[in-house]
């Protein structure tokens, strides 16, 4: 994949704000033509480098409890366990990441009682340790 240079940058920091604005108002905002937007935008799709588009929806719209959890993996089971995590589809995101913690997964749910449960199951598979979870309250 080819690097992404600060031209792409702003044109998916523009799509990240509206992903339905015309590429006209994109190459406007970011300083190119309309041309070489829509080809840098193809280039991304096409590499992968924008996996594709969608809907953000306001917090209080959405109706549904999301978290951050930190994950601490006993010794050499992080695949294990990650492979335990992935099959969870509660988890919407999974990172590896180093110091104290091993994993980092944010959670979303429609309940607290969902919550409660996923919470009590990642705490349950083999290898893992420890986890520390914060609700997301707002977005800023």
């Amino acid at each position: 994949m080819q690097p992404l240079d600060s031209v792409d940058r702003r044109l998916i920091a523009e799509l990240r704000v509206d992903a339905r604005a015309p590429v006209s108002h994109l190459a406007k905002r970011v300083g190119v033509s309309r041309a070489t937007a829509e080809k840098r935008i193809a280039r991304m799709i096409a590499t992968g480098a924008i996996l594709g588009f969608t809907v953000r929806a306001r917090d209080d719209v959405r109706g549904e409890v999301r978290a951050v959890m930190l994950i601490e993996v006993a010794g050499r089971s992080t695949s294990a366990v990650i492979h335990s995590l992935k099959g969870m589809p509660e988890l919407r995101t999974l990172h590896t990441t180093n110091g104290g913690w091993d994993l980092v997964a944010e959670i979303e749910v429609e309940t607290l009682a969902e919550f409660d449960r996923v919470l009590r199951e990642v705490r349950s598979i083999d290898g893992v340790l420890n986890s520390e979870t914060s609700l997301l309250l707002s977005s800023a």
